[in-house]
């Protein structure tokens, strides 16, 4: 990345490169890119709000965070959070990596859809749902230069039509266990009381992003 710290590279290991082997063995080119790019968004994220992150956890973090979603990896009655949580535990169980660290990424894939709360938590945590949300949802699009925003897109693509893609990605991993939806009860309360509140649509979000395509 040109001018960019080198923090923000993809870590050059032994266990990075056995990630990247295994995600590229197991995932579509759809996802794989996309979890790339989540990982150089959220390096950059947390160079930009100063934090000390462990490269190789947040690339784990980031790279496992919607294996899920995958058909390999995909539980009957689990969210696919706690899937691709559950994976990336046992991968990097595989790799010796210590029990904190196992259990540090295991918690950035298993709270990466639950605003609100990673940005308060361990960096690794942070920086994971800080990437996605700036890949899928672009809440933080005006925050990373052009330069930063093309290399990334240059080197890992996204696709022509991505955030239709992405939606008819996630619904075709969880169309089979609707029950594991259950999420937002406050949303629910309010909406019990008040006949006429519109919540936030994950979906009109993405669709509304800055992002084009």
């Amino acid at each position: 990345m040109p001018r960019f710290s080198k923090d923000a590279f993809i870590p050059d290991s032994r266990l990075a490169q056995a990630v990247t082997e295994y995600i590229r063995d197991t995932e579509t080119e759809l996802l794989f890119n996309h979890s790339s790019r989540v990982y150089c968004f959220g390096a950059l994220a947390g160079l930009q709000r100063g934090l000390e992150f462990d490269r190789e956890l947040l690339y784990a973090g980031a790279m496992f965070h919607d294996i899920g979603l995958m058909p390999s990896h995909s539980s009957e009655d689990e969210r696919f959070e706690v899937d691709g949580a559950n994976a990336a535990r046992d991968f990097l169980r595989s790799h010796g990596i210590a029990e904190e660290d196992v259990y540090t990424v295991w918690t950035a894939i298993a709270l990466h859809t639950t605003p609100g709360v990673p940005v308060h938590m361990h960096p690794v945590v942070a920086l994971v749902t800080a990437g996605v949300e700036m890949d899928v949802l672009g809440l933080t699009y005006q925050q990373y230069s052009d330069e930063a925003r093309e290399f990334i897109v240059k080197a890992f693509p996204r696709s022509p039509n991505f955030k239709e893609d992405i939606i008819q990605l996630f619904y075709d991993g969880i169309k089979h266990k609707p029950g594991t939806t259950f999420g937002n009860v406050k949303a629910d309360v309010i909406a019990d009381k008040e006949p006429h509140f519109h919540g936030g649509n994950f979906c009109s979000v993405i669709r509304r992003s800055a992002w084009s395509g």
